[in-house]
């Protein structure tokens, strides 16, 4: 799922490390985002809409919409699209809190 080679663009990649999602153990690479060490991991849904409980997934990857939004270390509305993978995160999917009235 990762693209290896690009005739443009070259890939510096750090070491490969653990970090946890949901429980499980995954790798990627230290300093990629978050959410790219994920859709490598073939995770594809990063949260739920609240109004809907709609999935949603890796859309912009600048950091300005909210469909990364997710629980890390404990602190919620992580933009997993934009935030650097660091050994041993902990990575969760965000609860919503009921649907909006």
């Amino acid at each position: 799922m990762r693209i290896e080679e690009h005739p443009i663009l070259e890939f510096e990649r750090g070491e490969k490390i653990a970090f946890e999602f949901e429980g499980k153990t995954m790798y990627g690479y230290d300093g990629e985002p978050i959410a790219a060490a994920l859709h490598d991991n073939d995770i594809k849904v990063l949260r739920y809409s609240i109004r809907h409980d709609r999935p949603r997934g890796f859309f912009c990857a600048i950091g300005r919409c909210s469909s990364c939004l997710m629980e890390v270390d404990g602190i919620p509305n992580i933009r997993t699209c934009i935030v650097p993978l660091e050994e041993g995160m902990i990575v969760r999917i965000q609860k919503g809190k009921g649907k909006i009235r």
